[in-house]
């Protein structure tokens, strides 16, 4: 990512987006601090930068979006990373949500489903002191290569929680999903209370695209 061009303007853009998301509920200081940090404007093509620290979603192409600050920071809040904890995202996008986690955790793994967004993420993460380790293929179905994770993080809705994410959970840890139809989804938050024992909460509603993939839409 060029760091070059974040400017005093963009900072102070950030300053401002956190007090937002502070204002409304966020309470998370290192979750602030972590949007704070991102610059979220190198993660939109030249012409839209200008609508990168507006608290809204906006279209990426391959009928993708950059999720909302506001709901980055709230799904990121529920995970309440450790320093050493190992997260997977489900759903990398952008990357931006991606670089939120890597301010909080160096030990992030992230998988996308679209080929086009998958390449164009992986080149532009790559410059980064400490890169992403990133995926290609289906979500839905986690990384069992990899697992167990502490944290697990879906950014696309579901219409159930996904067997094989909760299956490579580590005892203790959490999955934060969006569940629902394809018009609403509400906010879960798993822990995995023992090998076979799980605890949920259900919290606010949101909108997001679908999670594609043999355990998400097909």
């Amino acid at each position: 990512m060029h760091h070059a061009a974040d400017t005093y303007r963009h900072r102070g853009q950030r300053r401002t987006l956190v007090e937002e998301l502070r204002r409304k509920g966020i309470r998370d200081e290192r979750v602030l601090a972590a949007i704070g940090a991102v610059p979220r404007h190198l993660f939109f093509a030249a012409a839209f930068q200008p609508h990168a620290y507006h608290d809204k979603a906006f279209p990426i192409g391959e009928g993708q979006t950059i999720s909302q600050p506001y709901t980055v920071a709230y799904q990121t809040e529920l995970l309440r990373i450790a320093p050493h904890d190992k997260v997977l995202e489900i759903g990398t996008g952008s990357g931006y949500q991606c670089s939120v986690l890597l301010q909080l955790t160096p030990h992030v793994f992230s998988i996308e489903y679209n080929p086009v967004l998958f390449e164009r993420t992986a080149r532009h993460l790559a410059g980064l002191p400490q890169p992403p380790q990133l995926f290609c293929g289906d979500g839905s179905l986690g990384l069992p290569q990899h697992a167990p994770f502490d944290k697990i993080l879906v950014t696309a809705g579901s219409p159930t929680l996904p067997r094989p994410l909760l299956q490579q959970l580590r005892v203790g840890g959490a999955l934060v999903i969006p569940v629902g139809d394809a018009e609403r989804q509400r906010m879960v938050r798993v822990v995995r209370e023992s090998n076979d024992e799980f605890s949920r909460q259900e919290l606010e509603e949101f909108r997001f695209v679908p999670l594609l993939g043999k355990a998400g839409w097909g």
